[in-house]
């Protein structure tokens, strides 16, 4: 039997569909999915299916010091052990194997985690590497007939990853959490990588914070041609170096200028220059460029990456972590093109095969590993909305790179008015206007790539000498600005241009700082806890947010990757680096221990208890739901809820009523202004319920009814009027007015409702019960597991014996339905249905 291992089931899936031409059948083998034909069988990981750690005895934080840690034994376990076990099953029968997992440093050290494992059952079977940049039938075959040796030294230079982060990672840690006495979900982490990337972000914000801003001030006219339309033109002047400047520092040289200015007669022009610019189609995507335009569209690093790659896995783009910026030489940028002259893009397509020659762009960075991101050829059918906009977001970028060059007119005016203006900074200067116009004379790669901005400037033409009416002079008070805090994006690439981290694990760090509580809101900005580990790392131990550390310890795992350095001589290296770090720590234990608790206290005040002064905190429950308490618990229990979506994060704004800082609840896209928690829960207390009809669990028996509640969480809900007696509940909009109308649901019995938002639609909500059963039937894929107890593969089961919906289900007989489905019985068959009415 021939076996084929790839890093994940559905690339497995299409690999098998490929190479089987579309026979594969798929079966279960301890639980796991194999896709096999003949004689051949396609089992997927989950990635890495086994872990590094340390033995269990370095389990218990308080019995081991964090320093025991750095030359503690590393021991290899299975992480998913029913994939081991299936791995190893099928190992028994192959007499030939081919890893097939993605090629880049993680993919060749899990190609090696399978490798040992089929080793450990057969030390004789022979065992090749299949490589490939796209899973498209072309390059698969092509793969799969060429199939070469696992890069053990790229696989090394992974393992080194792995058994640096996890040594860094857990002893800092451990210190870190047990200084500042937390534990449990909530511990302080911090990573070879974490850190450094940590302090950009706060160094980033320190600079915001000690910025002084300077007042200035600009001014500005419209110029309008006899009979003609006006444009808006700048008042400019000649600094002491020549140079031309806008900002007027002086206050009262500004007020003289726009004096002057508003009472001209007219200007006369003085300079009129045209030019023109090409603008040059953008280079092929890599990784960090393929995140910074997804990011804006809207998209997460880690949000654009998991796209990214489930477009790869289907056949649709090449590999999505590259360097690469040139595209290879056996890509035929016209056959690529002819695959998409019958689709969604026929019409850029026709416009770029009508070129004399198509010579596509390059960037700076050439590797060999995997071209740049580009689309397949391959179009697809079946994906979501966020998918198919960074699907066509690569396509584009990919016909970018084959289409002209844009051409640009750009023209600049320049009149002067009579008379002159004593500036500070020395002499006299002339009241002098420009205007800058630009118009897009040939599109270019614009016409295909709507990413890129393509606005005009319209200037009218004028001549030297030309008279032109001077209206609607106004001067502009303005102040310098702060730099900005960097967005995802652009925090990748300066990470890239450090050294930090790698193509394939940065979208991950920044994720993992907003899950340990170190950055909120986007763009990301530091908290005080992170504040607080910067602070002490900087005082006691700066090797932890070193960049010029990691982009060392980057640099030696290439080394190994290109053989010239071992695994035992870069993590020894990386052990007395750490216990370096540690003979700088230890003395300061409590220090860091007190400076962490004050900080991540102070990231949790929403200000002062309405009844007793104390501070007001965002509290997390033991059911890791978020609520406000007061820090003088137990003597004062005072509390408010907030909202069950999503991750409080306190703002500036302060409530004027109640003192209270405003909150904002954290759910990715759903993220919303929750507001001052008390002012939520008084609105609350003062709005009535509003009954609409009975409710379907107890209005028989007990006589609950079903009203609109508004929830001191700020949170709105059909509920039943006897809660807690009775828990049935239906979610409702957070925003806009309720109207209750008059026409009834025929199957509930309930009136329809209608949500009046700030949109001039008004949004029919209908039925509340049906519109709750219509949501669920939208996340869940299938109406069937809206059904309490009908999961995702229940549903499959139950749509494949012909019962497709609820109604279906209602009207099923329990007894044939369950004898054509395995594992369902008649009785479960009746409580679905009872549980559906």
């Amino acid at each position: 039997m021939e076996l084929i291992v790839t890093e994940k089931d559905n690339a497995a899936r299409r690999i098998a569909e490929i190479l089987s031409d579309g026979t594969a059948d798929a079966e279960r083998v301890n639980g796991v999915n194999v896709y096999g034909w003949g004689g051949t069988r396609v089992i997927g990981l989950s990635g890495h299916v086994v872990g590094v750690d340390f033995p269990p005895e370095y389990d218990d934080w308080r019995d081991v010091e964090p320093h025991e840690l750095i030359d503690a034994p590393i021991d290899t376990e299975p992480t998913q052990e029913a994939i081991v076990a299936a791995l190893r099953r099928l190992s028994r029968d192959a007499d030939r194997v081919i890893i097939a997992t993605d090629y880049d440093r993680e993919g060749e050290l899990i190609g090696k985690e399978a490798f040992d494992i089929v080793r450990d059952v057969d030390e004789s079977v022979p065992i090749e590497r299949a490589r490939f940049s796209s899973i498209t039938e072309n390059e698969v075959q092509e793969a799969f007939a060429n199939t070469g040796e696992l890069d053990f030294d790229l696989a090394a230079a992974g393992e080194a990853r792995q058994t640096v982060d996890l040594v860094w990672g857990a002893a800092l840690t451990r210190f870190l959490s047990l200084s500042a006495g937390q534990l449990g979900e909530d511990f302080i982490s911090v990573g070879r990588v974490q850190g450094p990337t940590l302090k950009l972000l706060v160094d980033r914000e320190r600079e915001i914070q000690a910025f002084d801003p300077d007042d200035y001030w600009e001014l500005f006219a419209d110029l309008t041609k006899d009979g003609g339309s006006g444009f808006e033109a700048q008042y400019f002047y000649l600094d002491e170096d020549g140079n031309e400047a806008r900002r007027i520092w002086d206050e009262a040289a500004a007020e003289t200028a726009h004096e002057a200015l508003a009472s001209a007669d007219g200007a006369a022009v003085e300079e009129v220059n045209r030019r023109t610019r090409t603008d040059e189609p953008p280079a092929p995507f890599n990784t960090t460029q393929f995140i910074r335009a997804a990011s804006s569209l809207g998209y997460s690093a880690q949000r654009a990456m998991s796209i990214a790659e489930d477009l790869y896995t289907a056949g649709y783009i090449t590999y999505p972590r590259t360097d690469n910026t040139v595209y290879p030489d056996d890509l035929d940028p016209e056959e690529l093109l002819e695959a998409f002259r019958e689709t969604f893009f026929g019409d850029s397509v026709e416009e770029l095969l009508e070129q004399d020659e198509i010579s596509p762009t390059e960037g700076d960075e050439e590797t060999t590993d995997h071209p740049p991101i580009h689309p397949t050829g391959e179009m697809p059918t079946d994906l979501d909305d966020d998918e198919w906009e960074v699907y066509e977001l690569v396509v584009r970028r990919f016909f970018a790179t084959c289409a002209p060059a844009a051409t640009w007119e750009h023209l600049r005016v320049v009149a002067g008015v009579e008379g002159e203006v004593s500036l500070p900074a020395g002499g006299e200067r002339g009241l002098s206007l420009k205007a800058n116009g630009k118009r897009l004379l040939e599109e270019g790669y614009h016409s295909v790539y709507p990413y890129s901005s393509a606005d005009e400037t319209v200037v009218p033409d004028v001549a030297t000498g030309e008279e032109l009416a001077v209206s609607d002079v106004h001067l502009d008070a303005k102040q310098t600005q702060p730099p900005r805090r960097y967005g995802q994006s652009r925090l990748i690439e300066t990470m890239e241009d450090l050294g930090i981290g790698t193509k394939s694990t940065r979208h991950n760090t920044i994720e993992k700082l907003y899950d340990r509580n170190y950055v909120e809101g986007d763009p990301p900005r530091p908290t005080q806890l992170a504040h607080a580990v910067v602070e002490a790392a900087e005082e006691y131990a700066d090797h932890i947010v070193s960049e010029e550390m990691t982009a060392q310890l980057e640099a030696d795992m290439r080394a190994i990757a290109a053989g010239e350095k071992g695994f035992d001589e870069v993590t020894e290296e990386s052990r007395e680096m750490l216990e370096a770090v540690f003979e700088e720590l230890r003395e300061s234990r409590e220090e860091v221990g007190d400076h962490l608790r004050k900080s991540m206290k102070a990231d949790k005040i929403l200000g002062p208890c309405p009844e007793c002064g104390e501070d007001l905190l965002v509290r997390k429950s033991r059911y890791g739901s978020y609520f406000v308490g007061c820090d003088g618990y137990p003597d004062c229990e005072y509390t408010l809820p907030l909202p069950s979506t999503g991750k409080p994060l306190i703002l500036d704004e302060e409530c004027e009523e109640h003192g209270l800082n405003r909150v904002k609840m954290l759910a990715g896209r759903k993220t919303f202004v929750h507001g001052c928690p008390l002012c939520k829960a008084e609105e609350a207390d003062a709005e009535a319920d509003r009954v609409i009809g009975a409710c379907p669990e107890c209005g028989e028996e007990h006589g609950g009814e079903l009203a609109i509640k508004q929830l001191r969480s700020g949170s709105r809900l059909v509920g039943c009027t006897r809660y807690p007696d009775c828990d049935y509940s239906l979610p409702l909009p957070r925003r806009g007015e309720i109207e209750v109308t008059d026409e009834e649901c025929e199957e509930h019995h309930l009136p329809h409702l209608v949500v009046h938002g700030d949109d001039d639609e008004p949004w029919e909500l209908g039925c509340p019960i049906c519109n709750y059963r219509e949501f669920q039937a939208r996340e869940a894929d299938s109406e069937l597991e809206t059904v309490e107890g009908i999961g995702e593969k229940t549903a499959e089961k139950l749509e494949e014996a012909g019962v497709e919906d609820v109604e279906g289900l209602k009207e099923a007989d329990p007894d044939e339905l369950a004898s054509s489905v395995d594992g369902v019985s008649a009785g479960s068959v009746r409580d679905w249905q009872a549980k559906a009415d």
